[in-house]
């Protein structure tokens, strides 16, 4: 970065870090007491904070990453500063360790953001605007304020993310091991890393053999591309020279898939602990669930009515394709939508709103949601354009791998997909991007009220409850 870009990052890394402090001042003084999920994680991270390695809650499902990193955090923390055993590990003090990863999650976002879009001309303020952006996007802004586990996880999942993008493999290795401890489930965008290096390879392999040929490409995103990039792939394929140099480069990641496959034959499954309430399952309507989310948080990017006018050209240009993937989409939800015990008994969490409100007012209604499914996804490849057919194909094995297997409809579960697919579109005008900056804010504002002033109370139960993602 430049000079000047240099102060405004800055600027932003600093009056970042002031506002959430103050907002983590706030929602901790009003919510002294573990909540919602923190009433597994806090006791198990004061339990290492004393010393107990080997005691476990067995209601917690996901390793111990985030306990050991705050008790690496705090307990050199507390001999610095001569903290007492009470003041380091409590609960306001674990919570400050999710917003400590956040302000890293700010820097590593501007990185790749630079990374990615360093080949084009992208001005300072569109990418200061755009890491903010992102810093404040709802669902992921919201859970650095408790202590739950997608802060940390997300962190070292953009971080691994940034060191591929760098060509540091061995390190974001590393950081991908990181990332699994804190979520099982982050062996899917390690994985993609080592997509990301493979299509970059084999991108260049096929440039080169089509100027050796002279030949030009097919359109970008055309089923001649896609055609013509998997008769390519097949014929790398039977090279085994081309296979070793894959291998080469991607053997810090294949590690941890081998590692990943011994986790799961000791531990009998991808779930630790809790197994009953977490069971994987062919959940195909999550990926719409997740195309819609995007178009609602991206819609800046993802519509407009140009877009619109597009999608409908397409629809009639290829009429059969749209009614066949209607029918696909129809037939998925029929067969293979999923509610999860937790959706319907718990009303502190939106998505039992949006379950009752939208999905549950008429038995039609899913299905006529179709169309609209129909455009987000459109909207989305289209937005990815730019990006290559092999890259494309790693990122939606990948978003597949990711968001179908949940039986729990969890926005949470789509923070990292939505990172990773906004990271890598282009960077659009400045009006786009302060509009989509509006939107975040409003939504914050509008969740963090919810959640410190509209508390309500069970019948059978004296605490306080509040309204979160």
């Amino acid at each position: 970065m430049d000079k000047l870009e240099g102060y405004y990052f800055s600027g932003l890394l600093s009056g970042c870090f002031l506002l959430s402090s103050l907002l983590f001042t706030k929602i901790t003084h009003q919510q002294k007491d573990p909540y919602m999920d923190e009433i597994f994680h806090i006791p198990q991270a004061q339990l290492y904070c004393q010393g107990h390695f080997n005691q476990w809650d067995p209601m917690i499902t996901t390793l111990p990453g985030l306990y050991l990193a705050s008790v690496g955090m705090v307990k050199p923390a507390a001999w610095l500063l001569g903290w007492s055993e009470n003041v380091v590990c409590s609960c306001g003090m674990l919570r400050f360790v999710n917003l400590l990863f956040n302000l890293g999650n700010l820097y590593v976002l501007y990185l790749i953001l630079c990374k990615i879009n360093c080949k084009t001309k992208v001005s300072s303020l569109k990418k200061i605007l755009s890491t903010l952006t992102l810093y404040v996007f709802p669902t992921f802004y919201f859970f650095t304020f408790l202590y739950y586990t997608d802060t940390g996880s997300t962190f070292f999942v953009l971080f691994a993310y940034l060191m591929c993008l760098y060509g540091n493999h061995k390190c974001a290795g590393l950081l991908g091991l990181c990332a699994f401890f804190f979520r099982q489930t982050n062996i899917i965008w390690i994985i993609f890393c080592a997509g990301n290096v493979i299509s970059e390879k084999l991108t260049e392999a096929w440039k080169t053999q089509l100027k050796k040929q002279d030949e030009k490409p097919s359109a970008r995103g055309s089923f001649s591309e896609a055609m013509e990039a998997l008769v390519f792939l097949f014929q790398y394929c039977l090279s085994v020279r081309n296979i070793i140099i894959l291998v080469q480069l991607t053997w810090p990641y294949i590690t941890l898939v081998l590692g990943f496959f011994a986790f799961l034959a000791f531990n009998g499954g991808i779930v630790v602990g809790d197994k009953t309430s977490h069971e994987a399952c062919l959940n195909f309507p999550q990926l719409f669930y997740f195309f819609a989310f995007t178009l609602i948080f991206s819609f800046s990017h993802l519509f407009s009515p140009q877009k619109l006018k597009d999608f409908i050209k397409s629809v009639l240009k290829r009429p059969l394709i749209y009614m066949a993937l209607a029918g696909i989409s129809v037939i998925l939800i029929w067969k293979f939508t999923h509610v999860h015990k937790y959706l319907l008994a718990d009303n502190r969490h939106y998505t039992f709103y949006v379950w009752r409100k939208i999905f549950q007012r008429h038995e039609l209604v899913k299905y006529l949601l179709v169309p609209g499914y129909l455009f987000a996804a459109w909207s989305l490849a289209d937005s990815l354009k730019g990006k290559s057919v092999f890259w494309l194909v790693m990122f939606y094995s990948c978003l597949l791998a990711a968001v179908v297997p949940q039986k729990l409809l969890e926005f949470r579960y789509f923070i990292v997909p939505y990172l990773i697919f906004r990271l890598n579109i282009p960077i659009p005008s400045v009006s786009k991007i302060l509009f989509e900056l509006a939107l975040y804010v409003a939504v914050n504002i509008f969740s963090f009220y919810l959640f410190l002033h509209k508390t309500f109370q069970w019948p059978d139960s004296d605490q306080v409850q509040r309204f979160m993602w």
